[in-house]
């Protein structure tokens, strides 16, 4: 994806055909993000539409020096990671576990995954719980580390370690469950 100053420019100055023109570059990319931490398309459209204004409302801070990608991709799972703590505070009350067990189990190589396309994995990360998914996309999609993960969602890192634990061991159940269904 390749964005030309002179367009970043015609948006800082509220041109609607560049805006429109940003839009349509940076859709696809955007929204390859937003159904990583959404359950359907709709709330990925939401979603996108949000952190797309923010991108053009805070566009004047970018800094040429900067890949215009990773600026977009920060803007965006920040936005992202608001809504969850929007979503959180109206609807949600989490019981967190505070202490994090290693387990070995979860370094084992597995080859059902060879047999799950990228879709079904998709799909299955979907399901996890909603804390639950957040960690493991922000720790395995985005390498934030526990540390960055418990201050962007207001949790502790023990906690952090849990979900992602919980996240791995949940996943690992239902693609052995999947795979055993296709044989």
């Amino acid at each position: 994806m390749t964005i030309e100053p002179k367009l970043i420019q015609l948006c800082i100055e509220h041109n609607r055909k560049a805006e429109y023109d940003l839009y349509k570059k940076i859709y696809s990319y955007l929204m390859s993000i937003c159904m990583r931490y959404s359950k359907d398309n709709d709330t990925a459209n939401q979603s996108l539409n949000m952190g797309y204004l923010k991108i053009l409302t805070h566009l004047h801070t970018y800094k040429p020096e900067v890949p215009f990608k990773a600026w977009i991709r920060r803007v965006m799972v920040n936005t992202l990671i608001d809504e969850y703590r929007k979503n959180k505070k109206q609807s949600q009350h989490i019981s967190y576990v505070e202490e994090y067990y290693d387990n070995s189990d979860y370094s084992e190589v597995n080859e059902a995954l060879s047999k799950i396309s990228c879709e079904q994995i998709h799909k299955l990360i979907n399901q996890l719980p909603n804390a639950t998914k957040e960690v493991f996309n922000l720790y395995v999609i985005d390498g934030y580390n526990h540390k960055e993960i418990s201050g962007l969602l207001g949790i502790s890192e023990g906690t952090s370690k849990w979900h992602l634990s919980d996240a791995r061991q949940k996943l690992k159940q239902k693609i052995e469950l999947q795979t055993l269904s296709t044989i």
